[in-house]
């Protein structure tokens, strides 16, 4: 046996796949690591609930109260994006991984489109008060308020401060407020609203992306 023959590699069966791309790989593992398919599977949920809710007639049908159920349902799915922020992997994984902020860029951007493109698809053939744009700020901003949530509690926590806005927001529905930072409550075209759903979401996804949500006080528990 030569040398030439000890250092040539083993090769590859016949049938068996070589492995994809890194990139690839890369983003299956860290979504993966989010439990980005399950968080995907409640995003459907999500989407069938408001379904259900519209046919079933589970609010009213118009005026200011008919977005009191959808909210909740919008809430919800914002909520399932902000927890799947969490990673088992801690401080190793932040110390060791120079993608990770555009992991986590492209993942919650991903999944917000994707909450939309569900809750809307279960919207079809209902009558969704205040339409698709409601919906779509609602999400957005509610996320970003997760994801500044996760800053500090950790992302498996970060469902306390959306939920709690929206319990706000009902009320603030029910007393008629008009106030664009409670944008939830506030018709589709109203450009303070946007402004400040817009600005809590960018503010939450550029601090989540660079940072990554707390890995010590809730999660490394």
């Amino acid at each position: 046996m030569t040398a030439a023959e000890v250092l040539k590699p083993p090769a590859s069966p016949a049938g068996v796949a070589g492995p994809g791309p890194a990139g690839l790989r890369l983003v299956w593992l860290h979504l993966r690591s989010r439990r980005a398919p399950a968080g995907i599977g409640a995003l459907a949920v999500c989407g069938a609930l408001l379904h259900l809710a519209l046919h079933w007639h589970w609010a009213f049908n118009s005026g200011a109260y008919a977005q009191q159920v959808p909210m909740i349902i919008e809430a919800g799915a914002a909520t399932v994006i902000a927890v799947t922020a969490y990673s088992p992997f801690g401080e190793t994984e932040r110390s060791a991984g120079r993608w990770l902020p555009c992991l986590r860029l492209l993942t919650v951007a991903g999944m917000c489109g994707l909450a939309i493109a569900l809750l809307q698809l279960g919207a079809v053939g209902e009558s969704l008060n205040a339409g698709v744009l409601v919906l779509a700020r609602n999400v957005i901003g509610i996320t970003g308020i997760g994801l500044l949530c996760s800053l500090v509690t950790g992302a498996l926590l970060a469902w306390t401060l959306p939920m709690g806005y929206m319990l706000f927001c009902q009320y603030a529905l029910l007393q008629a407020w008009t106030a664009p930072w409670v944008w939830p409550v506030r018709p589709p075209a109203d450009r303070g609203a946007w402004i400040w759903a817009c600005a809590v979401f960018a503010a939450g996804l550029l601090l989540f992306a660079i940072r990554g949500p707390r890995t010590r006080l809730s999660d490394d528990s």
